[in-house]
């Protein structure tokens, strides 16, 4: 027997070792009746949207004879666009979900199910912070959906069905790939925590449902990470929980109202964590309390480390938003919290939700040396102070290379308000702060980087 033909048949085996446990595991589940069963209640949205177009302006200079490329009536007046994406029936009184964003903006809104039914839909409510949008049609006949009670665990299966690039009601199938994904939207809002799977997710798949083994939604699907524009393995939907949470808003006011603590945060790094006694990083770390809020009122100060909310975990400052945004306003909730090395529980009385609310900038201002930070810092000016919303702070106009300050990555431009849990009302009182700072230790500061507050620790040598 030759060395070629050994090493081959070695090859076999050992693909004939490995595959055999596979040969006699579990198959796939068969998804037949589940599909079958549930896709009368999934329906494609068809929206249509009217946009003013004008007309094109003719480049400066350009002779006469081209002007009918850009003055043609054609070009002139209001344009109609068409979108498409998916959605379903949770009541038979005619009630059906979708995304938000399938339907914002659209002037007629017509369901269509699978037996070709088509009805026009009025928008009872949307919601874009969750981007959830509640429908209501005129029709009898209709199958709704069942919910989950228990939200899947990692590892289970779970099936889509709905609309994807317009082609009706088609159904994919994966698993469920990890749970409470913070995916902030482009103006910031985080109050969804999304189930990540890798169920294959397209455009017009958008607010379809999801379904677990059982033939129950688990989920909304609304997002899927892409840099092609198609899907390429992670999608994210909406957990029931939070929908059903939000249609009850919906049917009742047409909006949704959150619970609001008013502070900004930030994670808690393994330094961060270190500095205020934690022996591991969790928790939300406050960098910033809106004056006169629920978290001013209720005690909170900047530097606290949110543990604990309504005896939840904050394991980090993604949970927090969604805890807080799915509690009620004017409720009083408990909150654990460390703050300078000592554990703490406050109670804190939740306000609603606002609107909007964005940091301010930083302006500048007579100059210090350079102490043991290694940073020369300016005083601040009274609409400096209004602006970031502070009673003091310096700002740093130099750093010196290779000093704590250079270390810790603070910059020009930075504004310190915090070293070691003392605030920093101005140069005399950071030149105070400095010359007690404990040597060879991890301490915290808080500083603001174009309007935005930022933690980190700094560290002095001997």
């Amino acid at each position: 027997m030759s060395f070629t033909h050994r090493c081959y048949k070695v090859s076999l085996l050992l693909v004939c070792l490995v595959m055999a446990p596979f040969a006699s595991a579990n198959q796939f589940p068969d998804l037949v009746d589940l599909i079958e069963n549930n896709s009368p209640s999934v329906v494609k949205i068809e929206v249509e949207s009217v946009r003013e177009v004008g007309r094109r302006q003719m480049p400066e200079g350009m002779p006469d004879m081209f002007r009918r490329f850009f003055d043609e009536p054609r070009n002139r007046g209001p344009q109609r666009a068409q979108s498409s994406g998916s959605g379903f029936v949770i009541s038979d009184d005619g009630y059906i979900l979708t995304n938000d964003h399938v339907v914002a903006n659209g002037d007629s809104i017509v369901v269509r199910f699978p037996d070709q039914r088509e009805y026009d839909a009025e928008v009872v409510g949307q919601d874009p912070r969750s981007d959830l949008a509640l429908l209501k049609i005129d029709a009898e006949d209709l199958r709704p959906v069942r919910f989950a009670s228990a939200q899947p665990k990692v590892g289970e299966w779970v099936v889509a069905i709905g609309s994807p690039f317009g082609l009706d009601y088609s159904a994919s199938a994966g698993i469920v790939s990890a749970r409470g994904r913070s995916l902030p939207t482009e103006n910031g809002d985080n109050y969804v925590p999304f189930l990540q799977t890798d169920v294959a997710i397209n455009p017009g798949n958008s607010g379809g449902p999801l379904f677990n083994l059982e033939g129950e939604v688990v989920g909304i699907n609304s997002q899927i990470f892409t840099r092609s524009g198609g899907y390429m393995g992670l999608s994210f939907a909406i957990p029931s929980d939070v929908a059903l949470q939000v249609v009850e808003q919906l049917k009742e006011n047409g909006s949704v109202s959150r619970g609001w603590l008013g502070v900004a945060i930030m994670n808690v790094d393994r330094d961060l964590a270190e500095a205020n006694g934690l022996e591991r990083s969790r928790g939300a770390l406050i960098t910033l309390v809106e004056k006169d809020g629920p978290a001013a009122e209720g005690g909170l100060q900047i530097g606290d480390i949110v543990l604990e909310f309504d005896g939840k975990a904050v394991m980090n400052s993604g949970d927090l938003p969604h805890i807080v945004g799915l509690s009620q306003a004017g409720e009083s909730y408990s909150v654990n919290i460390m703050r300078e090395l000592e554990p703490m529980t406050l109670t804190v009385t939740l306000g609603e939700l606002p609107n909007s609310g964005s940091p301010a900038k930083v302006g500048e201002s007579q100059e210090s040396e350079a102490g043991a930070l290694g940073v020369v810092a300016a005083n601040l000016s009274e609409d400096e102070l209004t602006e970031l919303d502070i009673e003091g702070g310096v700002r740093v106009k130099a750093v010196v290379n290779g000093s704590a300050a250079d270390r810790a990555g603070l910059r020009p431009g930075d504004v310190i308000n915090l070293l070691n849990f003392k605030e920093v009302m101005d140069i005399e009182s950071l030149t105070t702060i400095e010359a007690d700072l404990p040597v060879g230790q991890k301490l915290p500061i808080r500083f603001f980087r174009n309007g935005q507050p930022v933690f980190r620790t700094i560290e002095l040598e001997d």
